[in-house]
């Protein structure tokens, strides 16, 4: 099915078996028997990750397929790894692969605060124009949460990725170009900004709006999602977030007209009744969107939102059902898919086989969903949930499980493969 790697690579070596997943002409992936997945270790505790995400995987793999299908693991750097190696944080082979080779999975990168490198997660995401960050927050019984219904949130939220205030468009304190365009803006649109200030642009397109909502649509669509919120600050910013609403409304309206049904028409014309087999449509301003996933968090499902709105919504839904460590991520455009950790590297634990895999477990088991291989990715979250049934857990959730047993990071990874 698939074919190996025709690109010439500058310093990486190409694994000796396994095949390229390719693409087919409607834009489904085209999948072999062994597919050379890249990945990405990570840095702190990034590789007790992904060394725990892998004995996860390959067990799954295994168990699900009788050794008819395995994936062929290929690393790849970036980080402090790759500078240590290169010299570089992001290798022009790291890009290339990932486009090359279609899907990949990586750990937490480090990212410094105020100067220094950009954030490695962002420029991965807008180089490869992956525009889709894809966040499914749902609890499993037995962890700890700091709400009394946690079950009640089952949401996938779709976040811009590429737009927005991490378009990476700003200038300093004081810099000539901060000064320039603080007196262009005076001068040419009679407008104030106090002397000094940093500068920031914040650009939503018609197209980065509509291709994120589009995706959003198509997801609960095809796995019977019951409705999808966009979610927006357009009372304020009307001509950036409140353009997003508007033209997420086009999409749903003109691509979709025929399967969906917006909450104004519910209301006007269907007695506030859904009517049967339509996709419910509907928009909230993003302060009282973070009150409703506290408040009446089974009332959304899919939710669709800008960058910086669906970076705080995704954390916060997170935090109900237990926290980062068992959050799942995903980053999918039209060229690729990279699949990640959604926390931190702290780097404090790194080394010590301690820390909590289950996000880049999670992350792996939608990347599976991504391959089409559901029976894995099935086995993946049935072991997850005996083991956390059993209270077999790492220290991050030991700590709050009355009659926990402490294991580590690996050991967790074992015992979800015992448990499928």
């Amino acid at each position: 099915m698939g074919i190996a790697s025709t690109v010439n690579y500058k310093k990486l070596v190409l694994p000796t078996v396994g095949e390229k997943i390719t693409k087919n002409p409607d834009g489904s992936l085209n999948v072999p028997n062994k597919p050379i997945i890249p990945f990405i270790e990570g840095d702190g505790i990034g590789p007790d990750l992904t060394h725990a995400m892998k004995i996860a995987i390959d067990g799954a793999v295994k168990k699900a397929y009788g050794g008819e299908r395995e994936i062929v693991w290929f690393e790849i750097l970036a980080g402090e790894k790759a500078h240590k190696a290169e010299g570089e944080w992001l290798p022009a082979d790291t890009l290339t692969a990932i486009k090359d080779y279609l899907v990949a999975i990586k750990g937490p990168l480090t990212t410094p605060v105020g100067g220094g490198i950009r954030s490695l997660n962002v420029t991965l995401r807008q180089v490869l124009d992956l525009y889709a960050c894809v966040r499914p927050v749902r609890h499993f019984p037995g962890v700890p949460s700091p709400v009394c219904e946690p079950d009640k949130l089952n949401v996938v939220i779709y976040r811009e990725n590429t737009e927005d205030v991490y378009a990476g468009i700003e200038w300093s304190s004081n810099s000539p170009e901060a000064n320039q365009l603080i007196k262009y803006i005076k001068d040419n649109f009679g407008k104030e900004i106090r002397p000094e200030s940093g500068i920031g642009i914040k650009p939503i397109s018609p197209l980065g709006t509509k291709r994120i909502v589009r995706a959003a649509i198509k997801y609960a669509l095809e796995n019977n999602r019951t409705s999808v919120t966009i979610v927006h600050k357009g009372n304020i910013m009307k001509y950036t977030e409140g353009a997003f609403r508007d033209w997420a409304y086009e999409v749903a309206k003109d691509e979709f007209r025929d399967r969906i049904v917006t909450e104004q028409e519910v209301f006007d014309d269907f007695g506030g009744k859904t009517p049967e087999g339509k996709l419910l449509v509907k928009d909230r301003i993003a302060d009282s969107m973070f009150q409703q996933v506290l408040l009446r968090p089974d009332e959304y499902d899919v939710l669709v939102t800008p960058n910086l709105n669906g970076d705080y919504l995704s954390d916060a839904c997170a935090a109900q059902v237990g926290g980062l460590g068992m959050a799942p991520g995903a980053n999918i455009g039209e060229f690729g898919a990279i699949f990640e950790a959604t926390h931190g590297t702290a780097p404090k634990y790194a080394g010590m086989d301690v820390s909590n895999p289950g996000s880049l477990i999670l992350s792996a088991k939608m990347m599976l969903d991504h391959l089409g291989w559901r029976e894995a990715a099935e086995l993946i979250d049935r072991g997850i949930v005996k083991t956390l049934e059993n209270k077999t857990v790492t220290y991050d959730l030991e700590r709050q499980m009355p009659g926990a047993t402490k294991v580590k990071c690996s050991e967790f990874a074992k015992l979800i493969v015992q448990n499928m």
